[in-house]
Parts: C-alpha cells; sequence; structure tokens
C-alpha cells in the first residue's frame, strides 16, 4: 500500500501544489502543506484505512490549505505583522511594583487595624454575613440578638470601612 501510495503521491504532486497554492496563495507554504499531506497520508495508509488514495491525498490537501487560511486570518485579527520579537519587552506586566506592594501591605494593614477597633459582636456580625455568607436571620439566631442588630452592625462596620478606604486614599 505505501509504494503505490508513494506513487499516486508523486504522479499528483503538481497537481496538490496547484490545489493548495490556490487557496494559500503562497509557493512555499503550499509545498510545506502539500509534504504535510503526504505525512498524513502515509500515516493513514500504515493503518489500512485509504481505499482511493488520489482522493483521499486532494481532501486532505484542500483541509490542510483551508485550515491554515482559517489560522492566518485568525491570527492577522489579533497579531500585530509590523511588529518585532523585542515588542514584547515593551508590554508593561501585569504585577505591582514594589512601591505599590508596599503601599498596598500597609493600607492592608492599617485596614485590618482599623477593623480590630470595632466591637466583637459587630466584627462577628459582619463576618458571618459578608464572609461566611449568612442571613441576617442566621446570624441574629446565632448570636442571640434580632436581625435589626445585626443589620445595624453590619452597618456600622460597612461605614468604618468606607471611611477607613477614603483616608487611606486621600493620604
Amino acid at each position: 500500500m505505501l509504494s503505490s501510495l508513494n506513487e499516486v503521491f508523486w504522479s499528483h504532486h503538481q497537481s496538490l501544489i496547484g490545489l493548495v497554492l490556490r487557496i494559500v496563495k503562497d509557493r512555499q507554504t503550499a509545498e510545506d502543506l502539500t509534504q504535510e499531506t503526504y505525512i498524513r497520508a502515509h500515516r493513514a495508509a500504515q493503518t489500512g484505512t485509504i481505499h482511493n488514495a488520489a482522493a483521499f491525498l486532494h481532501r486532505t490537501a484542500r483541509n490542510l490549505a483551508i485550515d491554515h487560511e482559517r489560522r492566518r486570518r485568525s491570527r492577522e485579527q489579533f497579531e500585530d505583522p509590523g511588529a518585532n520579537g523585542s515588542a514584547i519587552d515593551t508590554v508593561p506586566a501585569n504585577i505591582a511594583s514594589a512601591e505599590d506592594a508596599l503601599i498596598e501591605k500597609e493600607r492592608f494593614r492599617r485596614f485590618t487595624e482599623a477593623l480590630e477597633s470595632l466591637p466583637g459582636r459587630a466584627k462577628q456580625s459582619w463576618k458571618l454575613s459578608q464572609l461566611d455568607g449568612w442571613t441576617y436571620d442566621r446570624v441574629a439566631s446565632h448570636l442571640g440578638v434580632s436581625r435589626n442588630t445585626v443589620y445595624n452592625d453590619v452597618k456600622l462596620v460597612m461605614g468604618h470601612c468606607h471611611d477607613v478606604l477614603k483616608r487611606l486614599e486621600e493620604g
């Protein structure tokens, strides 16, 4: 089977290149895709699944050319063809600078201190409702207070946090 595949491939080689060339419009790419066509046909022939080698080669070449063009068009949408290899070096990293990291660490420390200065029940109401996702009714039952008390505790913490963040933003 492989020797007949070789014969069919070489007898159709120019027509395969022409078929691919009409789609991709680049001679070197057409030759590369024609070689890839042979490789795929060779693999398929080893499993014995080719019944008509010429048709298989032409269909494979056409599919490879179409896939190549789809990938090329997709890349054109998102890539800058004029960009050189060093252009990536000018893209800023999505990480905080050392200075920004220190500022955020200090902000977090001050924010944590502000939370710690609040009354225990208010902190617990806020934690259970906002961080743990408990309903105000569940928090009230757990703490043995009214739902309105939980609401006021959470409101107190949120207002305090807002004020602290505002002061941190200002200075």
